[in-house]
């Protein structure tokens, strides 16, 4: 057993152990997100392990989102990944192996997955428009994937998401950069859910974490409800946004307009007008889908 699943403690730094212990196969440091996380894939006796850390504590990275957490902020949200991980087992959530508390705070362990993030992350000089725009990007070929292979990996997403409500966690900051979509065989996990909650709340925040694409109404707005309405809304935005508007193809899923009204109603403005839950999302979707 390696180093990074036979202990749960360690008085070095995350970078250090990392080093020591496993060969970095690649590195998201917080000049490359806008959370201040620093993580690592790394190949270990153990196979490829996704290692997830707070980074350090420091002050906000350029372009870094409003709000912004800091260190003990982030450390509160990996715990919370750590109970949301624990709290559910589905194929499309990747394994938590291991949580090693370090002088920086835990480093949490998973399997690393197959496949290729959806969302853009940043590259010095280039914006993420034109990122997006790059047709070989994996944003562009998931969003032209053939019907059939797109749409099953809406099926993953919604299911996994009806699980997760099942146990009581409401989305947050969910969008196409929590999508690692194998091209091969079809499959997505979905990752960096650390801001999930447990539980109906209240928006807390005024404008939350996530992306203005796939956030419902309620997350601008301090005081408002949040519960599984609001996933609801970002699960139905997601859809349209890869299967619709991005392709200007807006009968490639729809059929008789079965799907599109499924989708339609998910993402209305208001909360009332949506699928009161996510498991109802689930049924409607699959009677349209069949």
């Amino acid at each position: 057993m390696s180093a990074f699943l036979g202990v749960t403690r360690t008085t070095r730094s995350p970078a250090a152990y990392v080093s020591e212990h496993g060969r970095i196969r690649q590195e998201f440091s917080h000049l490359t997100q806008d959370s201040g996380n620093v993580s690592w894939i790394v190949d270990t006796a153990d196979g490829p392990l996704f290692v997830k850390t707070a980074g350090a504590d420091a002050p906000p990275p350029p372009g870094a989102a409003t709000p912004y957490f800091d260190h003990a902020g982030r450390v509160r949200l990996l715990r919370n990944a750590v109970q949301l991980a624990r709290s559910c087992d589905h194929p499309a959530l990747p394994r938590l192996r291991n949580v090693i508390e370090s002088p920086d705070g835990p480093m949490l362990v998973f399997d690393a997955v197959p496949g290729e993030l959806i969302g853009i992350t940043t590259r010095p000089g280039v914006s993420a428009a034109a990122l997006r725009a790059d047709p070989a990007s994996a944003y562009q070929r998931f969003a032209h994937l053939p019907p059939d292979r797109q749409l099953s990996i809406f099926d993953t997403l919604i299911g996994l998401h009806r699980a997760l409500a099942d146990v009581g966690w409401i989305a947050g900051d969910l969008y196409d950069g929590c999508l690692v979509v194998d091209f091969d065989t079809t499959t997505v996990h979905v990752v960096d859910l650390d801001s999930y909650r447990r539980g109906p709340s209240r928006n807390d925040m005024g404008r939350m974490f996530g992306s203005t694409r796939f956030m419902a109404p309620e997350e601008f707005r301090l005081g408002a409800p949040l519960d599984e309405r609001t996933t609801v809304f970002t699960l139905g935005r997601l859809v349209w946004h890869f299967a619709t508007r991005l392709t200007e193809r807006a009968d490639r899923f729809c059929g008789p307009d079965a799907l599109a009204a499924v989708v339609s109603r998910a993402t209305r403005a208001d909360p009332g007008h949506r699928y009161p839950s996510v498991a109802d999302l689930a049924d409607a979707w699959c009677a349209a889908r069949s």
